[in-house]
């Protein structure tokens, strides 16, 4: 469960990386190939594309956390769609340090403990309804 404070935090810090998008993606997906190789095979060649959909995604992801139960529905259709890209449980570790440190990186001294720590809970929040979606589909 996040709180207020944390959903804030999140939804703050998500609107300073908007303005530079197409930086953090290349970061994201430089560090996600970095930490998890074989995930480099999942994505299409147009990587700036792929950055588009992926802040498009957080974008969703990050509105639909307010109210939270909002969220269930939006994880569950990006789990089926992430399954019938490749994408196995391990990746979701990987994509949430590729994202954390993205975000530390891309806001520098603006991305402080409690920033960090909220982006951590509502990304486990995420991966983990994802990942109950998977295992019941199988």
């Amino acid at each position: 469960m996040l709180t207020a404070r944390q959903i804030d935090l999140v939804q703050d810090s998500f609107a300073e990386v908007v303005p530079i998008t197409d930086a953090a993606a290349a970061e994201f997906y430089r560090r996600l190939f970095e930490i998890a190789p074989d995930t480099r095979a999942l994505f299409s060649h147009d990587m700036a594309e792929q950055g588009r959909k992926l802040f498009l995604t957080l974008a969703t992801v990050v509105d639909a956390l307010d109210p939270l139960d909002t969220i269930v529905p939006v994880a569950r259709e990006l789990a089926i769609r992430h399954v019938a890209y490749g994408a196995r449980e391990p990746h979701y570790a990987a994509v949430g340090s590729a994202l954390v440190e993205t975000l530390r990186v891309g806001l520098g001294h603006a991305f402080d403990r409690d920033t960090e720590a909220a982006w951590i809970a509502a990304y486990r929040i995420l991966s983990d309804t994802m990942l109950a979606a998977v295992r019941a589909r199988a």
